[in-house]
């Protein structure tokens, strides 16, 4: 075999053609997943809802989410991520028409949790296709992109969204918004391969240079991630990622699935073409946070601070918002917090492929992702039932930020891998503060 050409000679032509096909595909999951966040305030009492029900409806789509991620992980890495992932979107696009036709509270619950079910397996198998065409140099930025289609979703879909309330039942919302991942499931079959050898568009240089650079990547792994799963997922970094993700998320998705409602308040009962538009601002900002986070993590390396500095962002302005009066500097700290809780996507998800081999990764990814998103559900139920419960949003938005607060400390503090990962890459892959010798204990 000759020799790979260096990187700055190789072709990238895996940016053009993985990650937005894989956005798109994506970017409907999430539409299909948070447009009921949209829909929940415009329902106008069809299902007879409180707010705590309202937080049970957004929030019971984790319960079914969960019991899928370990079993996608392992088929995507030991069958095929492109077809563990067609099967699933087809499945959740069906699952996601069913939810517009539904006529008792009890069946929009049953809707929501088998939407959850089939959506669950997509994002682990994802994560393990990135993991067969990014090396780690570029995994941050790579799992970043893709993951970029979660704020876009809502900067396209939520103004559309509300501009089809305002002409549409929310059944109808619902049900046509479930139809894109059926037509998209067939530029995935054409377009996507699960690796550089299988596919018909990539050059041999930039194939061969992706074989090269990623068994290197597995080479430096410590020896100790190569064993079983279960000695894999005993390790103590991922049962602190898994803490880590689930106090994110539920300061994510206590947020993310309650921001339309507090816009809606903000406009005082403004069109849902008004709160749609407005519920974009906060996601536009967010991408960008995004994007400019995942850059500076792998410019520093430090993915752990890539991690822990917007979510401290997050807690102050989630407080802040709770006691400032007027609606643009509410607005504003709305922005901020978007922007704190999207930013850690790419930096957090590209720890786990640092650690552990590939072989083993899929099962880690999976149980952090299962176990990490009940915080999905015990969010948005919080946020509702505090409401309920004392009139008023302060409380369940204080207690989010609680939850963000707990997430930073795990990453700060209890992040530190079994073993010092040896330097292959200096300045590019190495990660000063997974590295160190006090985070590995030597």
């Amino acid at each position: 075999m000759t020799d790979a050409p260096p990187p700055a000679a190789v072709p990238a032509r895996r940016w053009a053609y993985v990650i937005p096909v894989a956005a798109i595909m994506y970017m409907l999951a999430y539409l299909d997943r948070n447009n009921v966040s949209v829909v929940l305030p415009y329902m106008h009492g069809d299902l007879d809802l409180s707010n705590a029900d309202k937080g049970l409806a957004g929030g019971i789509f984790f319960l079914g989410y969960v019991f899928l991620q370990i079993p996608a992980a392992v088929l995507a890495q030991r069958w095929s991520a492109r077809k563990t992932v067609l099967i699933l979107m087809v499945a959740w696009g069906l699952s996601a028409v069913l939810s517009g036709l539904v006529r008792t509270r009890g069946q929009f619950y049953a809707a929501r949790f088998v939407l959850g079910f089939f959506e669950g397996g997509v994002w682990p198998a994802v994560l393990i296709l990135l993991a067969s065409w990014f090396p780690l140099r570029e995994r941050a930025r790579a799992n970043a992109l893709w993951m970029a289609c979660l704020p876009l979703s809502s900067v396209l879909m939520a103004p559309l969204s509300g501009w089809m309330l305002d002409h549409a039942s929310w059944r109808w919302v619902l049900v046509l918004q479930g139809l894109p991942p059926l037509l998209w499931a067939v530029v995935w079959w054409f377009t996507v391969a699960d690796r550089p050898a299988r596919a018909r568009w990539i050059s041999p240089a930039e194939a061969a240079h992706l074989e090269s650079a990623l068994a290197a990547d597995e080479a430096a792994k410590p020896a100790s991630a190569g064993g079983s799963y279960r000695a894999a997922v005993r390790q103590r970094s991922v049962l602190v990622l898994i803490g880590v993700y689930f106090f994110w998320i539920t300061g994510f998705y206590g947020f993310s699935l309650w921001l339309p409602a507090v816009i809606k308040e903000l406009t005082h009962d403004g069109s849902a073409t008004e709160v749609g538009l407005l519920t974009a601002v906060p996601f536009t900002v967010a991408l960008a946070a995004m994007i400019a986070t995942a850059a500076w993590s792998d410019r520093t390396g430090n993915q752990r601070r890539a991690v822990a500095v917007p979510l401290a962002a997050g807690i102050a302005a989630l407080l802040l918002g709770q006691v400032v009066d007027g609606a643009l500097p509410r607005m504003v700290l709305l922005c901020v917090t978007a922007a704190a809780v999207y930013a850690p996507y790419g930096p957090f998800w590209a720890i786990p492929g640092r650690l552990l081999r590939f072989e083993v990764v899929a099962v880690a990814m999976g149980l952090i992702n299962a176990l990490g998103n009940l915080g999905g559900f015990a969010g948005p139920y919080l946020v509702g039932w505090l409401t309920d419960a004392t009139g008023t949003s302060l409380t369940g938005f204080a207690v989010l930020a609680g939850f963000l607060a707990v997430a930073v400390i795990l990453v700060m503090f209890g992040l530190r891998p079994p073993q010092r990962l040896p330097r292959t890459e200096p300045d590019e892959t190495a990660d000063p503060a997974l590295n160190s010798p006090a985070a590995s204990g030597s």
